[in-house]
């Protein structure tokens, strides 16, 4: 984002941060480095349920790097099921889908947003699972909850899951 971040107004800046948003799902999912830079701070933080090694992921590379091991490695593919995003608290919050089409599988979850208020960037990622992570399940996810009938993806961008 430009240095014209710190003069827009909320209504402004919320469509930024959406945008912003938008942009790092897609460079996720391009397994684009330069463009995962781009929507960080450098000393961004990445914040994770327990599980996981090497957590959280502390600093821009990092994050981009480890997105990108996921790409080549699990297969990962995301999709932004829902949005929200407040340009006066400079925060925003989603409902994700992980799709790992290497092992057909799946997990949904949610994540909190707080962007830097001098550059617009993200500066750190809390991400919650919808429940524990159920190796023995193709796609873990709420049980009961109508994902189709509500308009979820219910494969990964690209159609493979």
């Amino acid at each position: 984002m430009s240095e014209s971040w710190t003069r827009l107004d909320p209504p402004a800046r919320k469509t930024r941060m959406e945008a912003l948003v938008r942009r790092y799902f897609d460079a996720c999912n391009a397994a684009d480095r330069d463009a995962l830079l781009a929507c960080f701070t450098p000393d961004a933080v990445h914040y994770f349920p327990p599980g996981l090694p090497d957590i959280p992921w502390r600093g821009a590379g990092t994050i981009a790097d480890k997105w990108i091991w996921c790409v080549e490695t699990l297969g990962s593919r995301w999709t932004i099921e829902h949005m929200i995003a407040d340009g006066e608290r400079l925060e925003a919050a989603i409902e994700w889908t992980h799709w790992k089409t290497a092992s057909d599988t799946a997990l949904r979850g949610d994540e909190w947003y707080r962007f830097d208020a001098a550059t617009g960037r993200i500066s750190e990622i809390r991400a919650y699972y919808a429940a524990p992570a159920d190796r023995g399940r193709p796609v873990n996810e709420l049980v009961a909850f109508d994902y189709a009938g509500r308009g979820y993806h219910l494969g990964p961008p690209g159609g493979k899951r």
